[in-house]
């Protein structure tokens, strides 16, 4: 949070904490800033007498330059103390500014959870069909695409191993992909699997429990990324960047490492909800003034690849309670999933403003003065998701699967999957 636009704006701060249902003391973070600059002042007056008797002692008798040793070395004790209480009021301080949310945009709903979720828009048509529907874990083991029982005893619970044509199919995901994504100015990256806690924390991924998500390596100080934001961001770390260079628009290629400590009993079947899967993610930095734009951006290009293998899905804009902290306005898109006959989350898209890049010190140098740069990100594909989504929605009554045309070229001409 920014200290200034904090003591600028304590109402509509406190409005919008209470909008994402946060209990943060916003008065007793006023009052730390306040005393933090009268200790400053306090420290800067002491140094300067300190600095006065420091340039008066070689003009004085020595009778009084003992005099004057003395009250330099008093004073430079009360500077000591004093900085010793600022720093134990500065940690304080960062304590609590780090645990507030970003502002909200106005257009995001107001409601404490999912339920207050607007759908937007509904995109094609859920299939009907004319044979009892199979779940992706059907099918995918008549057809030799997923095995958990195998990942379940290397691995534990929550895993899975891909084989044969389900591994053909995410590479065409991911050629199909990166084919538009890099037609519209992305630029490729595989980033590191693992960032600095300094790095992850600079994300906004520890606060508030997040650290309970996270594969951390303490003996390293390394964190498993959960998503390839999560080091596309902190790859312009300490940077200023060029107006002209802007936007940047990243599409990252990682596994994901989730503990997914609060999912105990959820979705435990299956590939949805699992501790590592494949994403392709879209990160942009943009000028502040063009974030908004660059948002929409990112939601035109989720939807122009779900269009494409024409799958259905709806648009929903999450509710204050529903958006998470470093973001100000979050859409997600969910797709339909015939097995359980109702639609799932699959994508999220959200402008995180200057809430990510403030932490990062990433700026842009715009009339002779710095100012933070905006970061946005989107899920162009989670893969297991998206497979689950194919697998079901395209399965035939001979227990074949059809491959969306977009993919073909990339699964040597076959439009189908089937058993050997």
């Amino acid at each position: 949070m920014d200290v200034k636009y904090l003591q600028q704006n304590p109402d509509k701060v406190r409005r919008n904490n209470e909008k994402r249902f946060k209990d943060i003391d916003i008065d007793e973070t006023l009052a730390l800033v306040d005393e933090q600059l009268e200790i400053i002042k306090e420290v800067e007056v002491l140094r300067a007498a300190a600095n006065d008797i420091a340039s008066s002692i070689p003009n004085v008798s020595n009778d009084e330059k003992s005099e004057l040793i003395a009250k330099g070395k008093e004073l430079k004790e009360q500077v000591k103390e004093k900085e010793e209480s600022l720093g134990s009021i500065e940690r304080r301080l960062n304590d609590l500014l780090s645990t507030f949310p970003n502002i909200l945009k106005d257009d995001v709903p107001e409601g404490a959870d999912e339920t207050s979720n607007i759908i937007e828009r509904t995109v094609g048509t859920p299939p009907v069909f004319d044979f009892p529907v199979k779940d992706h874990i059907e099918i995918g083991e008549a057809l030799g695409l997923i095995d958990t029982e195998r990942a379940t005893k290397t691995s534990g619970a929550r895993f899975a191993f891909l084989t044969g044509d389900a591994v053909l199919l995410e590479f065409a995901l991911i050629q199909y992909t990166l084919s538009i994504l890099t037609s519209e100015g992305f630029t490729p990256v595989i980033p590191p699997h693992m960032v600095s806690t300094k790095a992850m924390s600079a994300m906004g991924y520890l606060q508030r429990g997040g650290e309970e998500e996270i594969y951390h390596l303490k003996n390293d100080d390394l964190v498993l990324i959960g998503t390839s934001e999560q080091a596309l961001g902190p790859m312009y770390m300490d940077e200023i960047l060029d107006p002209a260079d802007l936007p940047i628009r990243l599409a990252g290629f990682s596994p994901c490492y989730r503990r997914e400590a609060g999912s105990y009993g959820r979705d435990v079947k299956g590939i949805l909800r699992v501790h590592q899967f494949d994403k392709i993610e879209m990160f942009s930095f943009t000028d502040p003034d063009e974030s908004d734009k660059e948002h929409s951006f990112l939601l035109s290009m989720q939807e122009r690849l779900m269009e494409g293998l024409e799958l259905p899905y709806r648009v929903v804009k999450l509710a204050a309670g529903d958006t998470g902290s470093p973001s100000a306005r979050t859409w997600d898109i969910e797709t339909w999933i015939p097995s359980q006959d109702q639609y799932r989350e699959t994508h999220s898209t959200s402008n995180t403003t200057d809430y990510q890049t403030r932490r990062l010190q990433t700026r842009i140098r715009r009339d002779g003065k710095n100012e933070f740069a905006h970061a946005l990100n989107g899920t162009a594909f989670a893969i297991g998701r998206i497979l689950i989504a194919l697998l079901e929605n395209n399965q035939q009554a001979d227990g074949s699967v059809l491959i969306p045309e977009p993919l073909r070229p990339f699964m040597g001409g076959r439009d189908r999957i089937q058993a050997n």
